[in-house]
């Protein structure tokens, strides 16, 4: 009598043939989206650092004796953390990076500590384009990634090109559709 386990394999596999990680083919995010990063990140703190000199010219509400030199150097600390950000932003963009292979998909970030997120296609519930007006207007997208069983999404490849984003994200569904079928 056979049974359904009889022909179930579950061999043991050495590390020497295990696919390595390190050899994917990445490919790099949208060169404009570090500078878009930057140039938003650098906005921000440039607004920050407006607003605490204003506050410290203007005419209207004098501020106490002691006040002034605590403004000054929040002023100091909020442009010294701006060029920290800055730099760590600049080096950590240049290292995201992901990778679409026939049967997953695989995202790759961080500059200190480097992180690769990996997602069977098949274990894919559903993809979603993401584009806020900065996006739109320079023609990136984001692509969320949800898995089966999460609410939240898995993971999320930022700085696409906005037709790369639609073709992978095509790619995923067609391919799920394909292989359920």
């Amino acid at each position: 009598m056979d049974l359904p386990h009889d022909n179930f394999s579950n061999q043991a596999l050495s590390a020497e043939q295990l696919p390595k990680i390190n050899q994917l083919n990445q490919q790099p995010l949208a060169p404009i989206y570090p500078k878009v990063r930057l140039a938003l990140t650098a906005s921000i703190f440039s607004i920050l650092l407006i607003i605490g000199v204003l506050i410290l010219n203007q005419p209207i509400i004098p501020l106490p004796d002691n006040a002034t030199p605590i403004i000054h150097n929040i002023l100091l600390m909020i442009a010294i953390l701006a060029v920290v950000i800055l730099i760590y932003i600049y080096f950590a963009d240049q290292k995201k990076s992901y990778a679409l292979r026939e049967l997953d998909l695989h995202f790759t970030s961080g500059l200190v500590f480097r992180k690769t997120v990996s997602q069977p296609i098949l274990r894919i519930q559903h993809v979603e384009l993401k584009r806020g007006p900065i996006d739109r207007k320079v023609g990136l997208a984001k692509l969320q990634v949800f898995s089966a069983g999460g609410a939240l999404h898995t993971f999320e490849i930022p700085g696409l090109p906005v037709e790369d984003a639609e073709s992978i994200r095509q790619f995923i569904i067609s391919h799920k559709d394909a292989n359920n079928g």
